[in-house]
């Protein structure tokens, strides 16, 4: 395929594929996940174009996000109903401690759900559940202590490749040798509840009458090769997730996701 901006790929094929068919698709399915690089100006950009076409398409939708845990949700409903200003909500959502890059790259995608009523929803879980997980395991948390998560299903060879290479690969000052290595598994493990937790977040929000489609923007390890957040869905029932990705000039990888375009620069 053809290196160029402004053309969406198909990551099976390498055959070139039209915005709206992608658009057409990605409203037909119950979730639809945007992966980004989260310091990505331009990622951003296109997660809110991408979210706006979907919406054209769909009567009825929320959006996910894993910039926020569950526990503010009642902040995100307040937000999206026009009962908070711009610098109350970025202090309510205590956004210089749950998440941390800059608000300006988010504001656009915020405002677009406040004008459209668009819900809002977080995915994310508090990060001392991570970091408790990733220690001592799943057993080592008490039960009322995880926040009505259910264990990850496991991760594959191939998804532990993946996040080895991705977190360095193979290095002389590397404790793990190797993706398979028990080295590893604390990074693993630690991995999969955010996978897991968004996965949860997302499917809760599906289980009412006349579910909506979920819109989710997730950085994009979590989505590459469906290893991460689209495993832990298909273990929840829900299969066919579309995963759409944002990528610079370049050939574009095979079975990344479903559809990947390239943006061919990088916005201001």
């Amino acid at each position: 395929m053809s290196d160029t901006g402004g053309q969406w790929t198909d990551p099976k094929t390498g055959a070139a594929m039209s915005h709206a068919d992608v658009m057409a698709r990605a409203a037909q399915a119950p979730v639809v996940l945007l992966g980004e690089q989260h310091d990505r100006a331009d990622h951003h950009q296109w997660q809110l174009h991408v979210a706006a076409g979907i919406v054209a398409r769909h009567s009825r939708a929320v959006m996910g996000f894993e910039m926020f845990p569950a526990r503010l949700d009642a902040v995100l409903a307040d937000w999206v109903a026009g009962r908070l200003s711009e610098e109350d909500f970025l202090r309510q959502v205590e956004w210089g401690t749950v998440w941390g890059f800059p608000p300006e790259l988010y504001m656009p995608l915020f405002r677009f759900c406040r004008m459209f009523r668009l819900p809002m929803i977080g995915l994310n879980c508090r990060r001392d559940l991570v970091r408790e997980i990733g220690a001592g395991g799943w057993d080592s948390v008490a039960p009322d202590a995880r926040e009505g998560l259910t264990p990850a299903v496991p991760a594959t060879p191939q998804y532990r490749r993946y996040l080895f290479d991705v977190t360095g690969g193979e290095r002389p000052d590397r404790q793990a040798k190797g993706p398979m290595d028990p080295a590893f598994d604390r990074f693993v493990r630690a991995q999969q509840v955010w996978d897991r937790a968004f996965a949860c977040r997302i499917a809760a929000a599906r289980q009412v009458d006349d579910p909506p489609l979920v819109i989710a923007i997730i950085g994009r390890g979590h989505l590459e090769y469906r290893g991460g957040t689209p495993a832990q869905l298909r273990a929840l029932g829900i299969s066919d997730a579309v995963v759409l990705l944002p990528q610079d000039t370049g050939p574009v990888e095979k079975g990344i996701g479903d559809a990947v375009f390239c943006l061919g620069f990088t916005a201001a």
